[in-house]
């Protein structure tokens, strides 16, 4: 990809970080989770709740019905609670209480995929990874850089294959805060987008 693709996405996105609001590495690894299906905005109302009332070695020590009530405004909180639960558990038990850098473990949590994993790894660890998420999957067909059936591990290597190490982390947070904001689901803001020259499929 050219100079020019990165330079009109640094103007559209100028300042890429990510959106859930943490202090505590665990504190980011419950958050991605609870991110699954809800907007960040949401979750990061929720766990300003949570984690004032919660740290990890109270949640290892609590049940899914003590947490429930506060997550409910994420969704899905019947499974988010006992994975919450279990995960704080498992730190705990094997790490007392820190995220490790390590992809196999994080990903053998309950509820923790490929993409929180890389998310984790990315933010806390700064490990050179690209987690694509719904807006990267988006973004990503509709600029031509991954196919309209390519699944997200495909478009994961696809992107990492196309960019420079060095910029997979910052292109994450760029291409989801460009997906959320101008590179809409339903009503894309064609007319504000320095990439729309790359578009190949308008309203995917």
């Amino acid at each position: 990809m050219n100079n020019d693709f990165f330079t009109n996405l640094d103007i559209m996105v100028p300042d890429p970080k990510c959106s859930l609001e943490y202090s505590k590495d665990y504190e980011l690894l419950i958050a991605t989770l609870l991110s699954a299906q809800c907007t960040d905005e949401r979750v990061n109302k929720v766990t300003k709740v949570l984690f004032a009332e919660y740290d990890i070695y109270k949640l290892a020590n609590s049940e899914p019905t003590d947490i429930i009530d506060i997550i409910r405004p994420c969704g899905n909180m019947n499974k988010k609670s006992v994975y919450i639960i279990d995960i704080a558990k498992s730190l705990v038990a094997n790490y007392d209480g820190h995220v490790p850098n390590d992809r196999a473990y994080l990903e053998s949590l309950p509820g923790i995929g490929r993409k929180t994993a890389n998310v984790v790894l990315g933010n806390v660890f700064k490990e050179p990874t690209l987690a694509v998420d719904t807006h990267v999957e988006r973004v990503a067909k509709r600029l031509g850089l991954a196919n309209i059936d390519d699944n997200v591990l495909t478009i994961e290597n696809k992107l990492m294959a196309l960019f420079p190490k060095e910029k997979w982390l910052d292109l994450h947070h760029q291409l989801v805060l460009f997906g959320r904001h101008t590179c809409k689901s339903r009503t894309p803001l064609c007319d504000k987008c320095l990439l729309k020259k790359y578009c190949k499929q308008k309203n995917v």
